[in-house]
């Protein structure tokens, strides 16, 4: 039994805590606001979900998902979770995030900016390129026709293949890519971004993915 540790618990955070409960995971939540405020949702959860501070939460995960605005990411824990994989759901929008000059001018890409926050951990793009409801409703077994596809993207092969496992547990069927750098063929406005694709169709999707400046 593998601890998810939650650092955010919004839409996708959530979604994703009931999929790991599910799949018999322990879970361990975390907000800005307080683990008070997620009494409603571990209840929801049952006796396999806790709530906790976000280093709380840090330090009790195996794994962990952060998965807030990208503007908050220095707020993520970093000592807690050094040598650890964490699964990154986040994308850029400025219209929350507000302008970033590194991505604008995309010399660096959302995962890149988490790993250089958290530069002992195992930083995995995943998630991200779902919508929140769907990650329960388009789940489906191992070797369903037309099973939908997610990536994981990483600089660590061993870290990404973990994730990878998640994925296919999750009812999903896993496409690794690497290096992390990489992770731009899978944020907003590119092909794969939140439709659902095969396998074969997200990789065809990830290889003709353009950069914002050349669309």
């Amino acid at each position: 039994m593998t601890t998810i540790g939650f650092i955010g618990a919004g839409h996708i955070g959530s979604t994703l805590a009931r999929a790991f409960v599910d799949h018999g995971h322990d879970v361990v939540l975390s907000n800005s606001r307080g683990p008070q405020t997620l009494s409603d949702l571990v209840a929801e959860l049952g006796p396999h979900a806790r709530a906790a501070t976000p280093s709380e939460a840090a330090e009790a995960a195996d794994i962990a998902v952060v998965t807030i605005p990208l503007k908050a990411i220095d707020s993520v824990p970093v000592e807690p979770l050094a040598g650890k994989i964490v699964i990154d759901t986040n994308n850029y929008y400025p219209q929350r995030d507000g302008q970033i000059p590194a991505l604008d001018d995309e010399s660096t890409t959302t995962s890149e900016l988490l790993q250089a926050h958290l530069p002992t951990s195992k930083v995995v793009k995943a998630f991200n390129h779902i919508m929140f409801r769907h990650i329960l409703e388009h789940a489906s077994p191992a070797g369903t026709a037309n099973r939908r596809a997610l990536a994981a993207v990483s600089n660590d092969a061993q870290a990404a293949a973990t994730v990878a496992g998640l994925i296919d547990e999750l009812g999903f069927d896993p496409v690794v890519v690497t290096p992390l750098s990489q992770g731009w063929r899978i944020q907003r406005d590119t092909p794969g971004y939140v439709t659902p694709r095969t396998a074969a169709e997200l990789r065809t999707d990830l290889a003709n993915a353009k950069r914002y400046r050349d669309m």
